[in-house]
């Protein structure tokens, strides 16, 4: 995940979804007869124990998500696969921890790169508005071919589904795997921790659009961008979407009690979290109000600024 999520779990979420432990990185392991993971060792407080690079199949495989610009973690995986081929190269999304590693992992294979269309904010910056807020976006990600939602891609056994499920990223995409039920979900969801949707560059009403999505998905596992697997998916969605709704009846309450600046909100309703991820519990209330805003439950003068000021309607 390229930015910290300020939140732990949800504790509306299912404790079996729970299971962040991991292996550490430098080994490929099977997870089962069609999905293999290596983790890349760029592990710490905001990546889990690292980014997950899955391989999909055997002889001839899919990579979904090769991570960062790490020539090690790229060569790791090329060894533990030795004597197959790589026959597509699958992006979730445009952050620097998933997507660049596609062009090392292509330029060592010649397999293409498949997935998310390049990166797009989800606005326009407005003025006066710091590009830090879009800084972890990965600028160069240019695939040989985009995949919308349901499209798939085929291998000896296997087949990829993509589900646009924007609002961490506005191109982010999911990826069923229907011969096992399950599905690869980026960072839209987490098992270890809520993601960060953080203006301009995610959009919390897309975000919230793309859970609704998945309430009702089939899938009996997911498998994510960070951290364990996400098991009971479907409960642990619906716990995800309350926990989000829980947030934002957070924030209003705070408004109404005359909190006018998003750092009195951040002390208010994140009390006791560790300084280090203050500036993203910032940019998570920003993009709770942002979507207030649009939907006219809060205002502000002027368009939605991390520095604005804002107040119920």
């Amino acid at each position: 995940m390229s930015r910290p999520s300020a939140n732990a779990p949800p504790a509306s979420a299912p404790s079996p979804g729970l299971d962040a432990a991991l292996p550490g990185a430098g080994r490929t392991e099977r997870l089962s007869p069609l999905v293999r993971r290596r983790v890349c060792s760029n592990g710490g407080p905001f990546t889990a124990s690292g980014t997950c690079t899955y391989v999909v199949g055997q002889g001839r495989v899919a990579v979904i998500d090769p991570g960062p610009a790490d020539a090690g973690h790229v060569e790791g995986l090329l060894g533990d696969l030795a004597g197959e081929q790589v026959e597509a190269i699958v992006v979730t999304h445009t952050h620097r921890d998933h997507s660049p590693g596609a062009r090392l992992l292509q330029a060592r294979t010649g397999a293409p790169i498949l997935g998310c269309a390049p990166h797009r904010p989800a606005r326009e910056l407005a003025e006066n508005e710091l590009p830090i807020l879009d800084a972890s976006a990965d600028r160069e990600h240019r695939p040989d071919r985009e995949l919308g939602d349901g499209d798939s891609l085929d291998g000896t056994g296997w087949t990829l589904t993509a589900l646009a499920t924007p609002g961490h990223t506005m191109n982010h995409l999911a990826f069923a795997l229907p011969e096992e039920n399950v599905l690869f979900s980026g960072d839209h969801v987490m098992a270890w921790s809520t993601s960060i949707v953080a203006p301009p560059d995610g959009s919390m009403r897309a975000y919230m659009a793309s859970l609704e999505r998945l309430k009702e998905r089939p899938e009996t596992l997911y498998w994510p961008g960070h951290g364990g697997p996400v098991r009971e998916p479907r409960r642990f969605v619906r716990g995800l979407f309350a926990h989000r709704r829980q947030r934002e009846a957070a924030i209003r309450a705070r408004l109404a009690a005359g909190d006018a600046e998003i750092a009195a909100v951040v002390r208010a309703v994140y009390q006791g979290l560790s300084p280090a991820l203050l500036g993203a519990a910032a940019l998570s209330v920003f993009a709770h109000l942002e979507d207030l805003v649009e939907r006219g439950l809060v205002v502000t003068d002027g368009p939605p600024l991390l520095s604005g000021r804002y107040r119920p309607t």
